[in-house]
């Protein structure tokens, strides 16, 4: 608790699934919170809870495909707070599909969300962190982005490139800023919701049954951050026990 108490942490998509989960068990051990996403009436209820709990939490409505509202997101945090000390890029989307069916709009959506936000994040507070000397990004990739599997190769590509990203930040960071990537398998959120071709959701459904909690995520998350500042976990890998893929 003590490695995550006063820290401040930004998480996007924090009004449900890996990010709301993450916000609650952060607020429980100490965390100051700015929690974004694009529903700001789950972002009122669960800052609410958190602070009906003894927790500090604060919202801003964000799109994080668009750089203005990320910048606007982590100046409101600045200003808050005084500090950044951890993004949770977590916000994300996964509209699977084959390549044959040419859902041109989806990949480009998944690249906008899964792909620039997270570099609009990432550009957003890394020369606050540079400055401050510390600083944490997590960032949430799958185990998508280790693994190419039918219907889901834009998806992958995504994933692959965030992991890709995860590995940039240590490496040009000089030790400054740790970097976390974090992979889920199947866990219980809303992102199969998104997929809207018939065969890609009937193997979303049959892969899913065997879902965990988001907290388990959240769990792995806060074990990343609650770390000493002279240790850095770069990847962790968590899926349901019986998941093959």
């Amino acid at each position: 608790m003590s490695e995550i108490k006063e820290k401040v942490v930004i998480i996007t998509g924090a009004s449900s699934g890996l990010g709301e989960a993450t916000a609650r068990r952060l607020a429980k051990n100490g965390a100051k919170l700015m929690l974004a996403a694009r529903r700001e009436d789950r972002l009122k209820d669960l800052v609410a809870e958190v602070e009906k709990e003894g927790g500090v939490a604060k919202y801003q409505v964000t799109d994080i495909s668009d750089r203005s509202e990320v910048e606007q997101l982590v100046q409101a945090t600045k200003e808050a707070y005084g500090k950044i000390d951890v993004l949770v890029n977590n916000a994300g989307l996964m509209p699977l599909s084959p390549l044959a069916a040419t859902k041109v709009d989806e990949w480009e959506k998944m690249i906008d969300v899964n792909i620039k936000g997270v570099l609009y994040g990432v550009a957003a507070v890394m020369p606050i962190m540079l400055q401050q000397g510390s600083g944490h990004i997590v960032n949430l990739s799958s185990v998508a982005g280790h693994k190419v599997f039918p219907g889901g190769a834009v998806y992958c590509a995504t994933k692959f490139a965030v992991k890709a990203i995860s590995e940039g930040i240590r490496l040009e960071s000089d030790g400054k800023i740790r970097s976390t990537n974090i992979s889920p398998g199947a866990v219980a959120t809303e992102l199969t919701s998104t997929i809207s071709d018939d065969e890609a959701a009937k193997m979303a459904e049959q892969l899913y049954g065997i879902a965990i909690d988001a907290d388990a995520i959240a769990r792995a998350i806060t074990f990343a951050i609650e770390q000493p500042g002279d240790v850095d976990v770069n990847e962790m890998i968590i899926r349901p026990t019986k998941q093959e893929l």
